[in-house]
C-alpha cells in the first residue's frame, strides 16, 4: 500500500502564492508520474499539472505560466508552486502517484485532498 499525505493548503487573497506538498510513502520500488488534480464545487476533476520521472512536465492551460510542478525523487514527494492565484483556482486539490510497488506491482494512488481558497 502507497500512502500520500497532502500539506500547504490554505486561505489566500487573489495575486497571492501557495505551494503543495504530497509526500509517497510506503513499500515503493519506483515512481513514474507526479501529478496534481483539482475539483470545484459542481465541477469535474481536472488535471493541474503532472510531471514525469524524466521531468518532463504538463499543465492545464489555465494554470500555464502561474504553476509550477517538481519532484524531490529522493524523498518521493512532488510539489505545486501556485502563483498569481486567482479565485477561479479555488477548488480541492489532489495529488496523484503512479509507480511500481516492491512486488513488482503498479500502484496508482491518490491523496485525501486539500482545500485551497482564493478571496478576498
Amino acid at each position: 500500500q502507497v500512502l500520500l499525505v497532502e500539506s500547504g493548503g490554505g486561505l489566500v487573497q487573489p495575486g497571492g502564492s501557495l505551494r503543495l506538498s504530497c509526500a509517497a510513502s510506503g513499500s515503493i520500488f519506483s515512481i513514474n508520474t507526479m501529478g496534481w488534480y483539482r475539483q470545484a464545487p459542481g465541477k469535474q476533476r481536472e488535471l493541474v499539472a503532472a510531471i514525469t520521472s524524466g521531468s518532463s512536465t504538463n499543465y492545464a492551460d489555465s494554470v500555464k505560466g502561474r504553476f509550477t510542478i517538481s519532484r524531490d525523487n529522493a524523498k518521493n514527494t512532488v510539489y505545486l508552486q501556485m502563483n498569481t492565484l486567482k479565485p477561479e483556482d479555488t477548488a480541492v486539490y489532489y495529488c496523484n502517484v503512479v509507480g511500481l510497488m516492491a512486488t513488482m506491482k503498479i500502484f496508482d494512488s491518490w491523496g485525501q485532498g486539500t482545500q485551497v481558497t482564493v478571496s478576498s
